[in-house]
């Protein structure tokens, strides 16, 4: 294996399956592992639920709606703080002048 397939790994798991009558849900998550020497860090989600009806699969995916906002937060600041950057630098040009 590679070192940087050793480090960094996204996996799916499939949880424990329910079974009431003729309807079978099975919970799927993804999670982010990523191990260092020194370190390791974890980051689970869920992302899917597989429904099994009548000898039908379906699978329900799980917008995981706190990770848009944050990943939304995380956009708007970066880009707040290009925008400031270039205001500055405006008011740098003009008192250059």
């Amino acid at each position: 294996m590679s070192w940087l397939s050793e480090t960094f790994r996204l996996t799916t798991t499939k949880g424990q399956s329910t079974t009431v009558g003729d309807l079978t849900v099975t919970p799927e998550a993804r999670a982010f592992v990523v191990r260092l020497p020194f370190a390791g860090f974890v980051w689970n989600w869920p992302s899917a639920v597989r429904v099994e009806r009548g000898g039908q699969v379906q699978r329900l995916r799980i917008v995981d709606v706190s990770r848009v906002a944050q990943l939304g937060l995380l956009a708007a600041m970066l880009l707040l703080v290009l925008f400031g950057r270039g205001i500055d630098a405006r008011r740098k040009e003009k008192r250059d002048d």
